[in-house]
């Protein structure tokens, strides 16, 4: 058994998220844990007001709940009743006996699991301390249910498999194919409170690769004069389609001011040294030797679980970058990240040049082989594009000929011996 532990202040989230996959049949509530009856004679407005009203209580509490899933082997087949007794076991043992709770059982996936939804503010208005719950009472009490109940013992694979580093766990969204108001709010709803994103920009590198994208509209657009903004559908091709939901339709209100917000909370969240020097590394460390190419240093990336959204213009050239680490929850523009990680800098660092670029390249290196300047080019650019030449293994004397290229090396030194030594002044003593 793999327990998955996530904290947030969002009741009405969590228990929204699980009710849509009770309503779409991919999910059935088991139980109504001290509820005064069960799920079955509860609607939504109900299961959530039970735990709001001890929400209420306390007001100073950051985090109020509780949302957890347990995953089982896929080889085990329990039954109801035996769900019931391990999530009502789990919870007892992690400090939350007593508390009101649902429990869900999802059946969405490869693997049966369970979700159970609670809060940690009890009836007398005190919290329970949530800080370093995993490690400290869900990671033993996961290991006495396993052999309470004589579950599979969970290998490092299996932990692996569940929190292994992907994008959040909402299906794409296909334009007819889905309920699209709907479809939108299960992907805002991860993304929005999950990622640190402090433009909209980069909110979009997000959505992205979910066929969703935010949109303020054109300049002279009504929505952007009155600072509108709308969610929409795209196509594979990354255009616009279908009808444009408004974002205050949404419950979250995921509204350009409710973003505005969160860009300003998200700046000093994400300046991380640390996720930023993880991202840094992996990058590095695959161009470390040189010869590398821009696609594959995307797919590179995309096995350590980070998304490298580029952006070009109508010519084709490349301009832009940002990389979603799915580790870190963070999202980094290249130009902010460091300039050697910028959009310009990534392409001179690998094998990345397009046909006219190319071109410009090798007629410059030709020039430099023929005037025997070596790196006493015009313009400081000369310098890492010889480099580059050499790198991309081009024919011809490239580096190491203009270096040893005599004729060239003897004129620059002839000029060297021309110039006027500047004269000691005489320092003249009078009597």
């Amino acid at each position: 058994m793999v327990a998955v532990i996530h904290q947030s202040k969002h009741i009405r989230i969590a228990l929204n998220y699980n009710e849509h996959k009770v309503k779409n049949g991919q999910a059935d509530c088991l139980e109504a844990g001290y509820y005064p009856v069960g799920p079955e004679h509860l609607n939504f407005h109900q299961k959530l007001r039970r735990l709001e009203l001890l929400a209420e209580l306390n007001q100073r509490t950051k985090h109020n709940c509780l949302h957890v899933s347990l995953n089982f082997d896929p080889s085990e087949r329990l039954s109801d009743e035996r769900l019931r007794e391990i999530a009502a076991v789990y919870l007892e043992k992690i400090g939350f006996a007593g508390q009101p709770y649902l429990l869900y059982k999802h059946e969405d996936a490869g693997h049966p699991h369970l979700h159970m939804v609670t809060t940690n503010i009890k009836s007398d208005g005190k919290a329970i301390r949530m800080n370093y719950l995993g490690r400290d009472k869900s990671e033993p009490a996961r290991k006495e249910i396993e052999k309470m109940f004589g579950l599979v013992v969970a290998d490092k694979h299996q932990k692996r498999q569940v929190f292994q580093v992907k994008p959040v766990n909402a299906a794409k969204v296909f334009y007819g194919k889905t309920e699209t108001k709907q479809a939108i709010n299960n992907v805002l709803v991860k993304v929005l409170q999950q990622y640190k994103y402090a433009s909209l920009p980069e909110l979009n590198a997000v959505l992205r690769p979910y066929n969703i994208v935010a949109d303020r509209g054109e300049e002279s657009s009504r929505i952007f004069k009155h600072s509108g903004l709308v969610y929409r559908v795209l196509d594979e091709q990354g255009n616009k389609v279908g009808v444009p939901v408004k974002a205050s339709l949404f419950f979250a209100k995921p509204t350009l001011k409710f973003l505005t917000e969160k860009f300003e909370a998200n700046k000093l969240a994400k300046d991380d040294p640390k996720a930023k020097l993880r991202l840094k590394n992996v990058i590095d460390l695959y161009l470390l030797n040189g010869g590398k190419t821009l696609h594959g240093l995307v797919g590179h990336l995309k096995t350590k679980g980070i998304d490298m959204v580029l952006r070009h213009n109508e010519q084709g050239v490349l301009y832009g970058v940002t990389y979603v680490d799915h580790y870190s929850k963070c999202v980094f523009n290249g130009s902010l990240l460091g300039k050697g990680y910028s959009a310009n800098a990534i392409r001179e660092r690998c094998s990345y040049n397009g046909a006219d670029e190319g071109q410009i390249q090798n007629g410059r290196m030709a020039k430099l082989a023929r005037d025997g300047q070596g790196t006493q080019g015009k313009t400081r650019e000369d310098r890492p594009r010889i480099l580059a030449a050499v790198d991309d293994g081009h024919q011809g004397p490239g580096l190491v000929g203009t270096l040893l290229d005599t004729g060239g090396t003897a004129e620059v030194m002839d000029w060297e011996l021309k110039r006027a030594k500047k004269k000691k002044k005489k320092v003249r003593m009078s009597m």
